[in-house]
């Protein structure tokens, strides 16, 4: 079995509101709704030898807000725990505009 499974991924621009409108209006007053990753946080893992994909894992930092760790996925589906791994995204709010259909 090849890794990872051939698939279209991408989603119409309606589709996407949709689920995070749906996240927004549960998730309550302040709440984080994204975080942003600079591209070069994507280079740097998927550069590495090996590496077919990334994977985003659903994290808590000790203060309790929402993170997410990145890590390197290998040929077969396996996290490159040894590798380079990130979880320093930028948090929104604060650092969004709240415009556009995804975030407003």
């Amino acid at each position: 079995m090849a890794f990872p499974q051939p698939r279209d991924h991408r989603i119409a621009l309606d589709t996407a509101a949709a689920l995070t409108r749906r996240y927004r209006e549960t998730a309550g007053p302040g709440a984080q709704r994204a975080q942003l990753f600079p591209n070069d946080v994507f280079d740097a893992i998927l550069k590495q030898p090996g590496c077919h994909g990334i994977r985003v894992y659903f994290g808590r930092s000790e203060n309790g807000t929402m993170e997410l760790v990145l890590v390197g996925v290998d040929s077969d589906g396996n996290d490159m725990t040894a590798g380079v791994m990130d979880d320093r995204g930028f948090p929104c709010p604060p650092v969004c505009t709240g415009t556009g259909p995804l975030g407003a």
